[in-house]
């Protein structure tokens, strides 16, 4: 009994054991042209991503412009970017009727300092360079909360 028993508590195990995937590395038969690259560049957007913005690409005009949406799910979201130049911080969160109880509560620099709270508008130097979070909510001290789109722009 006792050996029956180790022999399947063996099998099961060896069998249990997860194996290594090897991805086969595929190349494509046709080159790339330079046209769908940068058709690609153009359709790159800065997307709301659960509760997280990352801005990573600049829109025409040269600055970093994304939509996002404060549900009753994510009563606050982060605007992530990098910084590599000291220089100022510009940034202004719009929404469609012009009003509403939305601000930038707080930015989170790259030493884990904090400064805030702001209003929609915000202008502030950035002395480090690293990645730095901006929290968008609704104040705390005012009544009725902001739910709906909005458009936020960063420019540094």
């Amino acid at each position: 009994m006792k050996f029956s028993l180790l022999t399947i508590l063996a099998v099961s195990f060896f069998s249990c054991q997860q194996k290594e995937n090897k991805k086969d590395i595929v190349y494509p038969s046709d080159p790339v042209s330079t046209k769908e690259i940068t058709a690609e560049k153009k359709d790159q957007k800065n997307k709301q991503n659960g509760d997280t913005i990352y801005m990573q690409h600049r829109n025409e005009k040269s600055f970093f412009a994304a939509e996002g949406v404060l549900d009753s799910i994510h009563q606050k979201i982060y605007i992530t970017f990098k910084n590599e130049n000291p220089g100022e911080l510009n940034a202004k969160i719009i929404t469609p009727s012009g009003k509403g109880n939305i601000r930038f509560n707080q930015i989170i620099f790259p030493d884990q300092t904090s400064d805030g709270p702001f209003g929609k508008d915000l202008k502030i130097p950035l002395t480090q360079k690293g990645n730095h979070v901006l929290i968008i909510g609704h104040s705390q001290m005012a009544e009725n909360p902001y739910f709906g789109k909005f458009r936020v722009e960063v420019n540094y």
